[in-house]
Order: structure tokens, then C-alpha cells, then sequence
């Protein structure tokens, strides 16, 4: 067979049983002496296996190499060797140089969908058995030179090339364990310039033979070589299923029987938007391109991506409520950029449960909540776990998404943050550290999430139900010495007493704060003053900042929320080093005139808030006492940008405050308050509506009985519990033409039974350490559930049922009736 004809038939099988039947059939072709191991090294097994833990991550490299060899493409042809001086320095500067201003147009579907021709993924195969065929029209390769690159491993010829992101040729090997159970993978190529010919090879895990089995050797993955070489052939363009195109320089790679997660269906839809998720912010723009054999009535067979960020921050997004962020330069990492997206609760014409499935699907496919990425490429990610545990945003959880740019990091802080295989993050001490500095910074008082969760909370309060009285009549005959008390105080700090201090009415009245009057913000799209607010002295604005303390300085301006974040026509706060006069008078060791405000002081810039700019100081440990640094913060707008100019000086550390009866960590929390929610409103009375919760995430109706909102995973503060629920009414239609008495006492029994069962299976859950998870359809592994959202889902399932049926309710119903 020669090598055109045997290329055909690999590449037209459709799965690994198509290849095993072309192998089967062509013994002479494929004996042993044709297979060589990957990497010219046998125990090449474990690198392999020990690289990305999910297919989609491992489908995320390959497409990082194609994107690495159109940069690199773009930098031979411009006559530029990419390992001189004179290539760029960074994937950024790459595409600037080499695509200029059309990378621009790429926000626009035509241009963006052009572009996005030369990089393509294409299913191939059956629903039940796909296959990938991942095509750039890159760098290429002639065929002498596959075994040292497509072939190679840990051979690192990238590692001089500063604008790709794949260096030792590891990454790309990752998919191989997710290619069926014989891991076939049929690669193939032609150099860019139209020179050589067109080769092609077929990879595989070693099929052990019995005798190698019986020795316990491990296998390996190979290659093949016809005659001692690559095969190949000449080519002028060949049809290979591409978009809109034939194949005629480039690389073109097939993955037979690809092992995709569970519920994965077209690439149009479902992989298309996990690889936006992992490609946040990807140099260029790719097509994932399906077939009508596969899904007949898909009406979508190809559709371009460009990363999640562009879909997040596009003009009239109907999903986005908001979006803030923060530029932080701190000595633990270096420099680095956050983003938080907050979704809207509802969607136009969906309820709660319908927008956050529609959120989740198309925003959150691989539960990733906080994703960390290098150069555009996620390579780590924290769960909603962080939402509720660190932030302690609960009504947040399923619709905030936070963005960390790792890409300006440290390299020594960053290159501890990820595992080499660069889908998931080291469990060190850098994450740690990395973790805790988030969960301060985005938990902030004045944050922007803090404020958002404030006021979903606010817009779902009323007068709460008496919580201290049903807790005093719930322990009329119960002694504070019981084990039950025991057990609630352990996690809930009880006030119980009876006595009420009388009022000291010759006491002088504490006067009101005169509130300042708040005018309706009216934001420009270009700033047009800037302010800052700070005492003023001659005309010279100052500050002291206490050593080992952060401030926070405030400046006033009329710019739209979104200045720093948009896509198009983006703004920046720049702050800059103008005069640094070091306290003399103490003398110690010369200190090096600093170049830049980030030698002296950690800095956090948050993106503007209804015509607020905040950039918070903090002195690091060699800025001595006494120092006075000047300052000129800069907001750039269109023709000239805005300036302030300051003064700071580094003042004594403040005196610890004692605090008195201040919560500390660990102390037990007052009684969670119940609230009484109705399906609709009460007259002029101020009650909680399943309207008003579903606005603020929390899904209601007839089958829901409760509701418990917790802040952060260990704190109770409300229970929100449902007087329309079906069982309720079905309770209480158990007895026929109830008096008021009987509708009172049965309100009373409903609320006291839910809220003390609520309470009780919350602590003893909490107090024994227990942690919960769900087995979920189409997911291989458990996925862990908050404690409130269990409980939740076991009063809706019968178990509210039980325990209003089985107290002797009904005989005292019907006694109060006679």
C-alpha cells in the first residue's frame, strides 16, 4: 500500500475499531519493527498518564499548540527568527506585531469568523463514539522533523521562543490517555512555505504481549515509521473534512473515540463553551465545527469562539448584572488583575431555577468559579466553594465569576501556583496564600460583591418572626442544662433572659447624623473631572498613612462603571512615583532611590462605583517611619488625562483598639431569625414574596418549604419559611372548616416545627463535622452540597410531611374543634 492510500483510510476511520480493522489488515505494514517509542524513550508511560486530569484541559493544549504555530508562522514569514532578539517578548506583543489592526476587527462576526477559519476543531465519528480532528494552518513541520517536535517529550524546543505557551512538547502528549481504550492518534502535516512533502504518523499505547504481561513490564507509547521513516507523500491540497477549505500547508491532528465527559453532545454547543471557559482570553480566535450525519436537526453545525471574557464583556450582555475589578502589585505575588462578573438572578421571561440552569450551562459547564489563568489559558480553578467559605457571598454562589490574570505574577511566586500539566492548581502554600489574599480583598466592606450582597439581602427583609419568644416558649419546661440547649448553645450564642433593663430616660438622646444628600449618579463615558478626596494644605493635598496599616484613598469622578473593564475604548488609573524623601534623621542603612510607587507600598486600584475610585496603600517593610512620598495618580481619558497630585507621609503604627464584646473567630452566633413568606402580597402589609426572593437567586414555590440563608458555610443568620407551601395546605385540609383558633395553632405548629428542626439538624451537622455531597446524572464524581441547600432539599422531599403528621397535631386540632 502506498503511504496516500494508507493515509486515507486512517484518516477517513471514523473510530479506533475503523483503525484496529486497518492495522489488522496490513500485518506487513504494522509489525513490530515499524513502532518506536514516543520521546526515543520506552518508559515514556507515566509522563504521558501524568499529565492534564480532564479531556477537555488536555483538548485545551492542543489547540495552544495551533495558536503557538500561527505565531510562529506569522514570525518566519515576517523573516524573523522566533528565538532572536527582534521576535516579541509575549503572546500580546505577537499579535500586535503581526496582525496589527486587524486584531481589532475580531470583535466583529465576519472578521473574527475569517480568522477563525485557520484554527478549527471537527467532530468525526458517531454521537456515541466521536472522534476530534484538530487542524492549524501553522508553522507545519516536514517530515525529517517530527521526532523533534510532534514526536518529542521534555525536549523543550520552544523554551527560547517567548510569545508561545507551549515549551517542552508535554502538554500536547496529555490527550493520548483520552483517546479511546488503544489510544490512536493520527498526526499529519506539510511545512508552511509549500516545501517538502506531506507526512503523516499514527501513535498508540504498546499493545503488550502475553510474555510481557506475564514480566509485569510496563507499556508505553509508540509511533510509527515505514521503512525507517516517517511516511509521507507529495500534496498540493487534499479534502479533510476542514470548514470551508481544503488542507494545504499546516498541521492536521485526528483523536480517535475521544473520551468526552459525560453529556457532552455537539462541539457547536457543549464543547464550544468549555473551551471559552478555558481559553478565557485565547490570542486568537477558533471554529468548532460539527456535521449533519451526527446531529441531523442541529440547525448550528459550526460556530466560532474567542473566549469567554469577549462573551462576558460584550455591548448589551443579557446576562451580566455587573462587573468590577481590581489591579493589585503586591509583594506576595507580584502584579496581577482581578475580575468579577455578577449575573443577573432572573433572566427575561425565566424564573430563579430556569436562569441559574441557563447561567450554569452557559457559563459554568466545568464548575469553575474562580479561574486562574496565564496568557489568556486557564490553569486552575476554585469551586463555588470559595463564594460561600471565604467570601461568605451565599446569595452569590451560582452567579458570580471571578477572573485572577496570573500572567504579571512573580515567576517564583507563580510557577509554585500550578501543576506542570497546567489544568489545575498545587495545593501549597503560594495557593494559600493567594486564597486568603482574595478572600480579604473581594470581602471588603466596601467591595462592590459586598455591596451587591447587601442589597440582594436588604430587598429580601421584613419583619422578622419573633424569633426570641418562640425559642423562650419552645423552652418553657426546658431547663438551660439539657442536652438539647447544650447542643444549640455550641453553635448559637442563646439569649434567653427574661428581664429587660428599663430605660434610662434622663439619659441625653444621641444626636442623628446628618446624612449627606445623595444625588442621581449620572455616568459619562469618558471621565470629565477627578478629584481626590484628602485634606488640603496650600494646595497641597496630604495623607499620613500608619505604618503596617492600609488606606484607602477615595477620588470623586462622573466615569460609567465599566471604563476599565469595556471592550472598546477602555480606560486606566495609572499611579506614579514623582518625589521619595527618606526620614534621615534615624539613620540605619542607605536605602536605593526607589523607581516606582510598587517598591514602597503594596497597591489595590478597583475599577470606578457610581463615580468612585479607590486605590488602597499599604507600606511594605522598608518604608521606615517618617518617609514622605509624593505622588500623581493619573485617570486617562480622550485628548488630555486627569491628574492628582499628593503627598504621603509614613507615620507611627497605630495602638491597638480593645475592642469590647467583638465577635471572635469561632464564637457561637445568635439565633437565626425565621421570616414568613407568602406566594403573594398581603394588602399594605411589608411581607416577603416568592417574587421578591426569586429576584435575589433563592428559587420558591409550592413544593419548597423552606429556605435557609447562611453566611459564609458555618453561619445561619435566616430562615425563610414558606406559608403556601403544598404541605402546609395540605395539612391544613385535614380538618374541614378550621376556626381560628385551629388555623392559628396549626401556623404556629407548621412555623415552630419547621424553624426547630431546621435548627437542630443545621447544628448537630455542623457540631459532628459532617460534609455532604450528591451524586449528579452525567458526572463521574460526587459534587459537595451546602449544608443549607441539603436541608432544603430534604424538607421539599417529604420529610416536612413527616414530622407535622407525626407530633399528635391532628388530635389536638380536632380537640380545640370540639
Amino acid at each position: 500500500m502506498n503511504p496516500e492510500k494508507l493515509f486515507r483510510q486512517l484518516f477517513e476511520a471514523g473510530t479506533e475499531q475503523d483503525v484496529e480493522e486497518i492495522i489488522f489488515a496490513n500485518q506487513d505494514i504494522f509489525n513490530d519493527d515499524s513502532w518506536h517509542p514516543l520521546g526515543k524513550n520506552q518508559s515514556n508511560y507515566s509522563i504521558v498518564k501524568n499529565q492534564q486530569a480532564n479531556p477537555i484541559a488536555a483538548l485545551i493544549e492542543k489547540l495552544t499548540n495551533s495558536i503557538d504555530a500561527i505565531l510562529t508562522k506569522k514570525c518566519l514569514e515576517a523573516g524573523i527568527d522566533p528565538k532572536s532578539a527582534e521576535a516579541p517578548r509575549s503572546i500580546n506583543e505577537a499579535v500586535q506585531k503581526f496582525f496589527g489592526d486587524d486584531s481589532t476587527t475580531w470583535d466583529m462576526d465576519s472578521f473574527r469568523k475569517k480568522q477563525a477559519k485557520e484554527i478549527q476543531i471537527v467532530a468525526d465519528g458517531t454521537p456515541r463514539n466521536t472522534s476530534v480532528i484538530i487542524y492549524d494552518n501553522g508553522e507545519g513541520q516536514h517530515p525529517y522533523k517530527f521526532e523533534d517536535t510532534f514526536l518529542s517529550l521534555i525536549s523543550g524546543n520552544k523554551k527560547n521562543i517567548h510569545f508561545v505557551q507551549g515549551k517542552y512538547n508535554m502538554g500536547g502528549s496529555g490527550a493520548l490517555v483520552f483517546c479511546g481504550k488503544k489510544r490512536y492518534q493520527l498526526i499529519a502535516s506539510k511545512k508552511y512555505d509549500g516545501t517538502g512533502e506531506f507526512g503523516f504518523t499514527l501513535v498508540r499505547e504498546h499493545p503488550l504481549s502475553k510474555d510481557e504481561q506475564y514480566d509485569n513490564k510496563e507499556t508505553w507509547y509508540e509511533y510509527l515509521m515505514i521503512d525507517g521513516q516517517i511516511p509521507r507523500f507529495q500534496i498540493d491540497e487534499l479534502d479533510l473534512k476542514l470548514f470551508d477549505r481544503k488542507f494545504k500547508t499546516g498541521s492536521i491532528i485526528k483523536l480517535y473515540s475521544y473520551q468526552f465527559p459525560a453529556g457532552y453532545a455537539g462541539f457547536a454547543q457543549d464543547l464550544n463553551q468549555s473551551i471559552n471557559e478555558y481559553l478565557f482570553r485565547p490570542a486568537l480566535p477558533v471554529y468548532t465545527i460539527d456535521n449533519a450525519d451526527r446531529y441531523p436537526n442541529n440547525k448550528i453545525l459550526e460556530l466560532d469562539l474567542f473566549g469567554l471574557q469577549r462573551r462576558l464583556e460584550q455591548p448589551n450582555n443579557n446576562y451580566v448584572e455587573s462587573i468590577s475589578s481590581w489591579d493589585s502589585s503586591n509583594e506576595l505575588f507580584g502584579k496581577c488583575k482581578i475580575k468579577a462578573y455578577v449575573f443577573k438572578a432572573k433572566l427575561q421571561k425565566r424564573n430563579a431555577k430556569e436562569s441559574k440552569d441557563v447561567i450554569r450551562k452557559r457559563f459554568f459547564k466545568n464548575d469553575m468559579s474562580v479561574l486562574f489563568s496565564l496568557n489568556g489559558q486557564v490553569h486552575g480553578h476554585f469551586t463555588s466553594e470559595f463564594i460561600t467559605r471565604s467570601l461568605k457571598l451565599n446569595l452569590l454562589k451560582s452567579h458570580l465569576l471571578i477572573h485572577v490574570d496570573c500572567t504579571e505574577m512573580n515567576y517564583d511566586f507563580r510557577k509554585e501556583l500550578f501543576m506542570a500539566s497546567r489544568d489545575r492548581l498545587k495545593d501549597g502554600e503560594e495557593t494559600k496564600a493567594l486564597r486568603r489574599f482574595l478572600a480579604t480583598e473581594l470581602s471588603k466592606k466596601d467591595s462592590p460583591l459586598s455591596e451587591i450582597e447587601k442589597l440582594r439581602k436588604d430587598s429580601i427583609t421584613a419583619d422578622a418572626g419573633n424569633t426570641k419568644e418562640l425559642l423562650k416558649s419552645f423552652t418553657k419546661n426546658l431547663p438551660m442544662d439539657s442536652e438539647l440547649m447544650k447542643l444549640l448553645n455550641q453553635t448559637f450564642k442563646l439569649d434567653l433572659a427574661t428581664d429587660k433593663k428599663p430605660k434610662n430616660h434622663n439619659q441625653p438622646k444621641k444626636k442623628k447624623e446628618s446624612k449627606e444628600e445623595k444625588h442621581p449618579f449620572n455616568p459619562q463615558r469618558f471621565p470629565t473631572h477627578f478629584n481626590m478626596k484628602a485634606a488640603s494644605n496650600n494646595g497641597v493635598k496630604a495623607i499620613n498613612i500608619p505604618r503596617g496599616t492600609e488606606k484607602t484613598i477615595q477620588f470623586d469622578t462622573d466615569v460609567e462603571n465599566t471604563y476599565f473593564d469595556r471592550i472598546e475604548e477602555p480606560g486606566e488609573m495609572k499611579i506614579a512615583l514623582i518625589n521619595y524623601k527618606p526620614d534621615d534623621t534615624k539613620g540605619g542603612t542607605d536605602k536605593g532611590e526607589p523607581k516606582a510607587v510598587e517598591e514602597l507600598f503594596n497597591i489595590n486600584k478597583s475599577s470606578p462605583k457610581d463615580g468612585k475610585l479607590r486605590i488602597s496603600l499599604n507600606p511594605k517593610a522598608e518604608v521606615r517611619v517618617g518617609d514622605e512620598i509624593e505622588m500623581k495618580v493619573t485617570l486617562t481619558a480622550p485628548g488630555e488625562d486627569l491628574e492628582e497630585l499628593f503627598w504621603t507621609k509614613i507615620t507611627e503604627p497605630e495602638a491597638k483598639k480593645e475592642t469590647v464584646n467583638k465577635k471572635e473567630e469561632g464564637e457561637p452566633l445568635g439565633l437565626p431569625e425565621f421570616v414568613l413568606v407568602y406566594k403573594e402580597e398581603k394588602g399594605d402589609q411589608n411581607v416577603i414574596t416568592w417574587d421578591r426572593l426569586e429576584a435575589q437567586t433563592i428559587e420558591m414555590n409550592y413544593d419548597t418549604v423552606m429556605y435557609p440563608l447562611g453566611k459564609g458555610d458555618s453561619e445561619l443568620e435566616r430562615i425563610y419559611i414558606n406559608m403556601d407551601s403544598n404541605v402546609f395546605k395540605s395539612f391544613m385540609s385535614k380538618t374541614k372548616h378550621p376556626n381560628e383558633q385551629q388555623i392559628k395553632m396549626a401556623e404556629n405548629k407548621y412555623i415552630s416545627s419547621v424553624y426547630f428542626h431546621t435548627l437542630f439538624l443545621y447544628t448537630i451537622t455542623k457540631n459532628r463535622g459532617y460534609q455532604i455531597s450528591k451524586v449528579l446524572e452525567n458526572k463521574p464524581n460526587p459534587d459537595p452540597v451546602d449544608v443549607a441547600d441539603y436541608l432544603k432539599d430534604v424538607f421539599d422531599h417529604f420529610y416536612s410531611t413527616f414530622i407535622l403528621n407525626f407530633g399528635g397535631m391532628e388530635e389536638m386540632m380536632i380537640g380545640v374543634g370540639d
